[in-house]
């Protein structure tokens, strides 16, 4: 019998306007890190990390964001959720109707919009520790 593939990771592109504002949002606001950048001053694709998360962010013409598209919407899983809901309500990135809940599939999540409506979804399974 062969060796079954594995998959183990998942890299998300976001589209962004601007790579430097999405960049200053995701390290300054949500404590990740740049992992890379295709250019210094002007990069138009970047990657941040935070814990086991990598996120790549491309820039995308601003002519699309005339169409009405839907968004990702990323779903984080987390652990000490409590304590991340606080860090991120310090940081003026929820929206009026962000809310640390308890939902009917068995999670407890937040979510919101990064500055270019692309949605994140952070969670942890309520059967699990936090």
């Amino acid at each position: 019998m062969s060796e079954k593939g594995y998959l183990h990771q998942i890299h998300p592109v976001l589209p962004v306007k601007d790579v430097v504002e999405a960049l200053d949002f995701y390290v300054n606001r949500l404590g990740f890190r740049i992992g890379f950048a295709d250019d210094s001053k002007n990069p138009t694709y970047a990657g941040v990390l935070r814990d086991g998360v990598e996120i790549h962010l491309q820039w995308h013409d601003a002519k699309e964001w005339e169409l009405e598209v839907d968004r990702p919407m990323l779903r984080i899983v987390t652990q000490n959720i409590e304590a991340l809901y606080e860090e991120y309500s310090e940081k003026d990135v929820f929206h009026a109707h962000t809310l640390l809940r308890e939902t009917a599939w068995g999670t407890r999540e937040f979510a919101f919009y990064d500055p270019f409506k692309n949605g994140l979804t952070f969670y942890r399974d309520t059967n699990t520790a936090s």
